[in-house]
């Protein structure tokens, strides 16, 4: 092809180009700022939002912890012992076990304190059974309402009446069922040195053939404020828990371990003023420092009897 008419399409094609307002393409220059010699880029697409959920600050972090109700909040109150920092024992919230396992015996986690409460299932023996009642069933529970004690007791005696609908025992669950004096011992140990809550708890322990301090029981039954509502005499615990608490129970076959459970709570309920009532019948003793230096409790001085000169 001749140059002459390679010059001539040329021609024709930039005559073309500026018809239709087409430039000849360029490089874009990139600005610059003369007198810092850094250089500014222009933003040209947005980027797409990231689909990966970011880590907010710690600050947050701690923010949002600090907002989180607490488990004494939740409801969920029972603790565990640990060492802090300083070396000190402290109270710890930790997960409960407040529904424990029936039949369970002493619970491995639940921890005890100083207050228990305590409710025990009977049933009917010999010719007559609705006088005659032996144990059938024991259930503990500590200040918290967590189980801590749960266990079915094999009667000695020929069971002429479960009363099932009442008591809930059945001779299914004495299969598995503790003999009395394992019961005792097991119960004893718990009941050792602690207060013991209970309604009525003197015929708990009488079933169970076992004693404790009466400085160291609180019974519900015998608290001025639940008796009132039973005009002066001994109230039921079903009439105490709806009354004070809300709660229906018994609307059936009785559970030990939930009427121990209403028991503390109705205990709990007036703590302040149980123990006003107790202070009036077992004032707390005075303990003195001999000069041994070793504690005593204060003894009063006898009297010297006058002997009369003859």
């Amino acid at each position: 092809m001749a140059t002459a008419s390679l010059s001539s399409n040329w021609k024709k094609l930039q005559a073309t180009l500026k018809k239709d307002g087409a430039a000849p393409s360029k490089r874009k220059a990139v600005d610059r700022d003369s007198g810092h010699g850094t250089v500014k880029k222009h933003k040209t697409t947005e980027k797409p939002k990231s689909t990966t959920r970011e880590h907010p600050p710690a600050s947050i972090k701690r923010k949002r912890m600090a907002d989180r109700p607490t488990t004494a909040e939740t409801g969920d109150v029972s603790t565990r012992r640990r060492k802090s920092s300083a070396g000190s024992s402290v109270q710890v919230a930790t997960t409960g076990t407040r529904n424990g396992k029936v039949n369970e015996g002493r619970s491995p986690t639940t921890e005890l304190g100083k207050y228990v409460a305590m409710d025990c299932e009977m049933v009917g023996v010999g010719p007559n059974p609705d006088n005659d009642s032996v144990l059938a069933r024991v259930s503990i529970v500590n200040f918290n309402g967590d189980q801590v004690y749960d266990s079915y007791v094999r009667p000695k005696e020929m069971v002429t009446d479960w009363r099932t609908h009442v008591s809930g025992i059945a001779p299914k669950h004495m299969v598995e069922a503790r003999t009395l004096e394992i019961a005792q011992k097991e119960v004893g140990a718990i009941l050792d040195g602690r207060i013991l809550v209970g309604h009525a708890v003197r015929n708990d322990l009488d079933a169970l053939l076992l004693g404790h301090p009466k400085r160291d029981i609180r019974d519900t039954s015998k608290h001025a404020a639940y008796r009132k509502i039973a005009g002066g005499g001994s109230p039921r615990l079903k009439m105490l828990a709806e009354e004070f608490l809300g709660l229906k129970i018994q609307d059936g076959a009785h559970s030990s371990v939930e009427d121990a459970r209403a028991t503390m709570a109705l205990y709990r309920r007036d703590k302040d003023a149980f123990e006003r009532e107790h202070l009036k019948k077992w004032p707390t003793r005075v303990i003195v420092e001999d000069r041994d230096g070793v504690d005593s409790p204060k003894k009063k001085k006898k009297k010297k009897k006058k002997t009369r000169k003859r």
